[in-house]
C-alpha cells in the first residue's frame, strides 16, 4: 500500500494518502450528514453539514494517531518505519524490520488500540464536561461531534484486537504465542490460522445477516471478512516463504556469467552484439577491474533510438552510486525486502569492489516457487559447497 499524497512528515515517517482514501471519506461525510439530521432536525443545514465535515476530518485524524502509535512505538524498539498510508479501510504503518522478540511484537500492536481507547474516552470524557449525558442524543454540533468520535474510536480498537491476524488482535494473539513458544514461525502459522476461522465467522455472519433483510450492512460484514480471510492467507503464505528462504545467502542463488562490455561502446553496436543475441537482462561495466554501473534493456528503451549510434554505454548506464549493491553473503531474504521496497529488478553482487554477479527478482521468485513444487520442509537445506569442502546450511 504505497502513497499517491505525500502529506508531510512527522518523526522522519512520510504521512501520505491512497486514492481509495477518498472514496470511503466521501461516504462517511454523507452519511454523517444523513446521520446529524435525523438524530437533530432542529439544526441547520449550513451547521449538520460543518459537522459531518469536521467530524470525518478529525476521524481520519484519529485514524493517523492510531497508526502512529504503532509507528511511534515500533521507532522506540529499534524498527525502522518507513511511512503511514491511509486508505478505504483505515491506515497501515510500512515498518520495514520484523520484530526481534515477542515482547516488542505485542508493545507495538497493542499501541494503536489503546491510542484508540484514549482518544475515545478523551472525547466522551470532554463532551460530558460539556454538558451531554450518556444514553441521549447530543443537542450541540462540538458535542455531537465529540460523541461520535469517542464511539467510534471505541469501537475501532475493539474491532481491531478480535484475534484474527493481521488485526492488531490477532498480532498480539502471535506475540502472546511467540512468548510461550518461542517460536516466531510457528506462532504467525497459529495466528494466521486463527485470523482464518474468525474472517470466516465474518463472512458467514455477513451472508446471515445480508438474507435476513439487513441489506447492504450484511454485505458490508461479509466484505471485511473477505478482506481479512485474504489477508491471513498471505501472512501464513509469507511465513512459509520466509521459512523457507531462511539461512540461504545470495551466493547460492545469484547468475555468476554476468558479460562485461567496453564501456566506450555505441548503445547501437551493444544492442547488435550483446542484446540481440543473448538472453541476458543484465550487463556490467567495469573500469580497470572494478565495477562502474550496470546497463539493462529498460535503460536502453530510455534513449531514442536515432540516438544509440551517437550514444555510448557509459552515458546510459545506471553509476554504481545509483544502484542498490549485495554483498555474495547477504542473506536472500535480505535482498529480497531490497527488491521489493525498492522497486527494483536486479541487484549486482559486489565484493571488493569487483562484481560477483547478479541476483535479480525471478531468480528470487523461482527460487520460492521450486520450493513449493517440490513440497520441501521449511528446515531442509541443501549442502553448500565451499572452497571444494561440502557444508550444511544451518536454517
Amino acid at each position: 500500500m504505497r502513497s499517491n499524497i505525500k502529506l508531510g512528515r512527522i518523526s522522519g515517517i512520510e504521512i501520505g494518502l491512497h486514492y481509495s482514501w477518498f472514496i470511503i471519506a466521501t461516504l462517511i461525510f454523507f452519511s454523517l450528514g444523513e446521520r446529524f439530521r435525523h438524530v437533530n432536525p432542529d439544526w441547520s443545514s449550513g451547521e449538520i453539514w460543518s459537522a459531518a465535515l469536521f467530524t470525518a476530518a478529525l476521524f481520519f485524524v484519529s485514524l493517523l494517531l492510531h497508526e502512529l502509535a504503532h509507528s511511534l512505538v515500533a521507532q522506540a524498539r529499534g524498527l525502522k518505519v518507513q511511512a503511514i498510508t491511509l486508505f478505504a479501510l483505515g491506515g497501515v504503518s510500512q515498518i520495514q524490520d520484523d520484530a526481534t522478540d515477542a515482547k516488542t511484537e505485542f508493545w507495538v500492536a497493542i499501541a494503536g488500540p489503546l491510542a484508540s481507547l484514549a482518544i475515545g474516552f478523551g472525547c466522551l470524557g470532554i463532551a460530558l464536561g460539556l454538558g451531554w449525558q450518556r444514553l441521549t442524543e447530543p443537542r450541540t454540533t462540538a458535542t455531537g461531534i465529540l460523541v461520535w468520535l469517542g464511539y467510534i474510536n471505541i469501537a475501532l480498537a475493539v474491532f481491531n484486537m478480535i484475534p484474527g491476524y493481521p488485526l492488531d488482535g490477532g498480532r498480539v494473539l502471535r506475540a502472546i504465542v511467540w512468548w510461550v513458544t518461542k517460536n516466531a514461525d510457528r506462532s504467525t502459522r497459529i495466528a494466521a490460522q486463527v485470523g482464518e476461522f474468525v474472517a470466516f465467522l465474518f463472512i458467514l455472519d455477513g451472508i446471515w445477516k445480508f438474507f435476513s433483510g439487513a441489506g447492504f450492512g450484511g454485505l458490508w460484514i461479509a466484505f471485511i471478512g473477505w478482506f481479512l480471510m485474504d489477508a491471513a492467507k498471505a501472512s501464513y503464505a509469507q511465513v512459509e516463504t520466509t521459512a523457507a528462504l531462511r539461512g540461504v545467502r545470495v551466493a547460492d542463488v545469484m547468475s555468476r556469467d554476468c558479460i562485461t562490455v567496453n564501456r566506450g561502446m555505441s548503445l547501437r553496436e551493444f544492442v547488435d552484439v550483446y542484446l540481440l543475441s543473448s538472453a541476458q537482462r543484465c550487463f556490467a561495466i567495469e573500469d580497470q577491474g572494478r565495477l562502474v554501473g550496470l546497463i539493462t534493456p529498460r535503460d536502453v528503451g530510455a534513449i531514442p533510438r536515432d540516438r544509440w549510434g551517437q550514444v555510448t554505454v557509459s552515458e546510459a548506464m545506471r553509476p554504481l552510486q545509483e544502484l542498490h549493491i549485495v554483498a555474495p553473503e547477504t542473506p536472500v531474504l535480505d535482498a529480497l525486502k531490497l527488491v521489493v521496497r525498492n522497486d527494483v529488478n536486479q541487484l549486482p553482487v559486489v565484493a571488493n569492489g569487483a562484481l560477483q554477479g547478479v541476483v535479480s527478482r525471478s531468480q528470487l521468485v523461482q527460487l520460492m516457487r521450486v520450493r513449493s513444487e517440490l513440497r520441501l520442509p521449511a528446515a531442509y537445506s541443501p549442502p553448500r559447497h565451499d572452497n571444494g569442502k561440502e557444508t550444511r546450511i544451518s536454517a
